[in-house]
């Protein structure tokens, strides 16, 4: 018997996101909420076409903020986890001190190192590192912990150097959390970048943010949060791209389970 088409499961977040739309645009048509305190979409949509050119300036400042905070990150991830996964002493005394470094507040850290650090782009570059950096520390952590040690024993006994090691057995283990920690600190760069603009600056998205706020331009402030929104999901799936390309044979093996 023929199977009915079905609907592809990757279309059912745009319907839900259709159907909030709708409702929202219903919402101030209707007048139940005042348009000055929540502009339509199509309000929006205007907003953020007429602002785009300066949208797009304050966008760059963010965006080279984020890049360079993420790209900080990573590579201060990548030092950390392996420091700590040679050194059982050091992961017993940092281990702790670096969770507990998370739980301070984003908001708190901000006003002390735009003090710190004045009012250019270093501050916003250091708020997005500290925020970025421990999704991938501990992905990469656990993959290098959670390691074959069989495997592991095999290599030594095959006289196989530290890095080899490493090469061949315990990053690839590693490389699955790994690009889940950096999903989450993709998303976490911009709005990390964002809220330090907040609290001092001259340009960037959260400056831009702070102005249309202040002369009530709600229209402006909902375009720059979808922008934000939109800005995380491109990269996120630029993260998808690099991690088909960096393990190829994870997909493979997800296809002919597929087939199977």
């Amino acid at each position: 018997m023929r199977k009915s088409p079905s609907i592809n499961h990757k279309f059912y977040p745009l319907f839900v996101l259709i159907g909030l739309l709708l409702i929202w645009h219903l919402i101030t048509t209707i007048g139940l909420v005042p348009g000055f305190m929540l502009p339509s979409p199509l309000d929006v949509l205007r907003a953020f076409a007429n602002s785009f050119p300066e949208l797009m300036g304050h966008a760059g400042v963010s965006l080279t903020e984020a890049f360079t905070g993420l790209a900080l990150s990573i590579m201060l991830a990548f030092v950390i986890a392996l420091i700590m996964d040679c050194f059982e002493g050091i992961y017993k005394a940092f281990h702790p001190l670096i969770v507990i470094s998370q739980t301070i507040p984003t908001v708190a850290i901000a006003p002390l190192l735009v003090l710190w650090l004045g009012y250019n782009m270093t501050p916003k570059i250091t708020l997005v590192v500290l925020t970025c950096f421990f999704p991938m520390t501990i992905a990469l952590l656990g993959g290098f912990k959670t390691s074959d040690a069989d495997a592991v024993n095999l290599m030594r006994a095959m006289g196989a150097r530290k890095w080899q090691i490493y090469r061949y057995i315990k990053l690839p283990n590693a490389l699955p959390g790994f690009f889940s920690g950096l999903r989450i600190s993709v998303s976490y760069a911009i709005v990390g970048a964002v809220i330090a603009e907040w609290l001092g600056g001259n340009s960037g998205l959260g400056v831009y943010m702070t102005r249309v706020r202040k002369s009530y331009a709600f229209d402006k402030m909902f375009a720059v949060i979808f922008l934000i929104a939109l800005l995380s999901l491109l990269l996120i799936k630029v993260v998808d791209l690099l991690e088909r390309k960096s393990m190829p044979w994870i997909y493979r093996l997800r296809e002919e389970e597929k087939l199977e």
